[in-house]
């Protein structure tokens, strides 16, 4: 089984180390690397996967977007979100689907988090577009630098928001980053984390985010980018195999 995980940057990505731990975990014959990619090699990498070469991909920043479009079918949870993270060869065509959408449900959903605050998604591109429908049902709003993107991608969504200024805070919400914004050390901006009830950061670098570490200080309910990795492999891995994914031995390979 060859997978690959399609990108720019990967280079930092620990889910080759995942995968390919889970796969020696369970006896799998996998191998699973990082390419970086623009939009003509994502291209050609659905091609491989199409024509048997690859037997799937997990897709990151910027290409989740595009991955939706390249897919010959799409699941239930990609359709909605417009955006594809995980990519698979099935009868001959390629099938997207978008497991943040659950991985963060089950971030969300576990001890710790609150379940009756808003949320704040900053970010309108493709790891957004899965926050947003991960949390549909609650009061949301979002964030971006370009305030029609962010309604736009409501409208795409369908789900029922309000857009607040770039760079604003909700009071009491938990705040989910789908920036790359963290990720080389950068700052969120003053107000956003200050007000928050909780912090889930999509991104992760060598070292946690000037945000993470703020939560952390603070003591709320924090998830950073690894954590966010290992909920969502989880689910990739199952539909790649068919097999429950070793989640203990994805985390100890981080």
């Amino acid at each position: 089984m060859k997978i690959v995980l399609l990108g720019d940057p990967v280079e930092h990505s620990r889910s080759p180390a995942i995968h390919n731990a889970a796969f020696e975990a369970l006896g799998v014959d996998g191998e699973y690397t990082a390419r970086r990619v623009d939009a003509a090699g994502m291209r050609s990498a659905v091609d491989e996967i199409r024509y048997g070469r690859l037997d799937g991909a997990n897709v990151t920043m910027p290409h989740k977007e595009l991955a939706f479009d390249l897919s010959d079918r799409v699941a239930q949870e990609a359709l909605r979100a417009g955006a594809v993270n995980t990519l698979v060869r099935l009868r001959g065509e390629v099938w997207g689907h978008n497991t943040d959408v659950a991985g963060l449900g089950s971030i969300l959903g576990s001890p710790g988090w609150a379940e009756d605050v808003p949320v704040l998604v900053l970010g309108t591109g493709g790891a957004a577009a899965g926050a947003l429908v991960a949390v549909a049902g609650r009061e949301v709003f979002i964030s971006g630098r370009n305030a029609a993107s962010a309604t736009d991608l409501l409208k795409r969504t369908r789900i029922g928001g309000t857009v607040v200024p770039w760079g604003t805070g909700v009071d009491a919400a938990i705040v989910i980053n789908a920036t790359p914004l963290g990720m080389r050390g950068e700052s969120l901006g003053a107000g956003i984390i200050e007000k928050a009830v909780g912090f889930l950061d999509l991104t992760y670098g060598a070292a946690p985010s000037p945000a993470v570490t703020e939560s952390r200080g603070m003591g709320i309910a924090v998830a950073d980018g690894r954590d966010v990795l290992v909920a969502q492999a989880r689910f990739s891995f199952e539909i790649w195999t068919g097999i429950e994914a070793p989640v203990d031995v994805m985390r100890n390979a981080l």
